[in-house]
């Protein structure tokens, strides 16, 4: 035998190894069937891409320092909770059947309550919302903790760091998370340099590097907006740290439309909690001087909306998020609308859809008409012939790249938060959604959706049908590699 067929004999037997090694990983693991069989097709075709691939972002790895951080957290956290528990309110008055399971559903998977007497304003845009930010940390005398996606230089934004500055002069301890990869550009600024000399406590959440690819997936990436002041104000939802003016300009997506709620009552404490848990998780600090052993400090009620908060992401049992969002979808009765920048949903939730749809429950879908993704754009394209022969409404806002994150149910239970309807999104990123109990605050945000709706288009089914055949070939391809995305 030559030293040629010799190689190509070894080639082809390294070559069945990785494909059968990767493939019995994959089957182990026992994800969702469309993500495991992606994985496989994936591995069959490109075996050493498809393998390098896996490894570096197959698994929801995050290393085994902060598996034990958590583990250390736990108990304290549950023990907060269960005081919290005890003085949760009484039941709400009318509660409907839908509003008690997904309450049931939250407190069951995360241990976290529906808290009473909060107060919940709508903020629509960047501006307004920054402006609101930058006034309540200049009000702060204790902490200002915020956490973000994405910090991005200039404009507003910077003024948001200046505002931290002059709290910290003033004796406000102030504590800022930012995600690695979101991020990076703020992070190697002057400005985060300013900050930091100025006493602001600047951390850098889920760091990447060559090294740390080796053992821990990289793309799982912190994705929460949570803004905290004094413990009595809190602020959360889609807008990142960004000016629209001085973000991503020439993406040709337009600028970003984005929408936040300000939160004033117990429900605080609720999203105060998870930046905390974050903040400890990343740093490595103790417990002692960042939570209370009791919930005596929880903000006194000042409203009347029932509010619920759930943070996802690896490490959460059960993939909270996405559960809660088909339970919601078999809950509804009437109306259904949900407005996403992102919508590449897996089997299961398009099932869901379907059934709502075809049952009676009047669905309108919100999602921009140009988005910052190739990939995401033709494989959300691939679902709107089985949605729109159901009887879902349609339609592409045209204002920008629409980025709020909202799904309203029937007018009174609202989900409202950081999350797209894509399987990263529901799966793999660590998200917060808040779920509010209140007709006033689903009219509210039912209100800013009938705004993105007036600025839309909607989409027809029969001119639909009509584009060409490449475009439905490249729509296809792209659904088939969904589960990855």
């Amino acid at each position: 035998m030559s030293v040629g067929e010799v190689i190509a004999y070894g080639l082809g037997y390294f070559h069945f190894v990785v494909v059968i090694a990767v493939s019995l990983r994959v089957i182990v693991k026992r994800r969702p069937p469309g993500v495991s069989l992606a994985w496989l097709i994936l591995v069959i075709v490109f075996p050493y891409g498809g393998a390098i691939l896996y490894l570096l972002m197959g698994e929801r790895t995050l290393g085994r320092k902060r598996a034990k951080r958590a583990e250390a957290l736990l108990p304290p956290f549950q023990e907060w909770l269960t005081h919290v528990l005890s003085a949760r309110p009484a039941a709400l008055e009318g509660e409907s059947v839908g509003w008690e399971k997904l309450r049931r559903f939250v407190e069951g998977s995360v241990g976290i309550p529906a808290l009473g007497g909060n107060e919940l304003r709508m903020i629509e845009g960047a501006d307004t919302t920054l402006r609101a930010i930058i006034e309540e940390i200049d009000r702060a005398r204790k902490t200002c903790d915020l956490e973000f996606y994405i910090w991005h230089p200039g404009g507003l934004a910077d003024e948001v760091a200046r505002a931290l500055i002059r709290a910290e002069g003033r004796g406000v301890r102030c504590r800022v998370l930012v995600d690695s990869v979101g991020s990076g550009l703020f992070l190697r600024s002057k400005l985060v340099r300013e900050m930091r000399s100025g006493g602001v406590e600047v951390v850098e959440a889920l760091p990447v590097g060559l090294i740390r690819s080796l053992f821990v997936r990289v793309d799982l990436r912190l994705h929460r907006k949570i803004v905290v002041v004094d413990g009595a104000v809190a602020f959360t939802g889609s807008l990142n740290m960004v000016d629209p003016r001085f973000f991503k300009q020439d993406a040709g997506v337009g600028e970003w439309v984005d929408a936040m709620v300000r939160v004033t009552g117990p429900a605080v404490k609720l999203l105060e909690l998870v930046f905390v848990w974050d903040w400890l998780i990343e740093t490595g600090e103790t417990l002692d001087s960042l939570i209370p052993a009791s919930g005596a400090d929880m903000p006194a009620p000042c409203g009347q909306a029932v509010a619920q908060v759930l943070p996802s992401g690896p490490g959460y049992e059960g993939d909270g998020i996405y559960q809660l969002l088909l339970t919601a979808i078999y809950a509804a009765r009437h109306e259904l609308i949900m407005t996403t920048p992102y919508f590449v949903p897996d089997e299961p939730m398009i099932g869901a859809l379907l059934a709502a749809a075809r049952r009676g429950v009047e669905i309108t879908l919100i999602v921009p008409e140009r988005v910052d993704s190739v990939l995401v754009r033709y494989a959300s394209r691939a679902y709107n012939d089985d949605l729109l022969s159901a009887g879902v409404r349609i339609l592409r806002f045209r204002g920008g790249l629409l980025h709020t994150k909202s799904v309203v149910i029937d007018g009174e239970t609202t989900l409202f938060g950081t999350v797209n309807l894509d399987i990263r999104s529901l799966r793999l990123n660590f998200e917060v959604t808040m779920i509010v109990y209140d007709k006033q605050f689903g009219g509210a945000v039912s209100d800013l959706q009938l705004g993105y709706a007036a600025q839309s288009e909607p989409i027809d089914l029969e001119r639909w049908r009509q584009r060409k055949g490449f475009t439905r070939f490249l729509e296809n391809t792209a659904q088939l590699m969904s589960p990855l995305l």
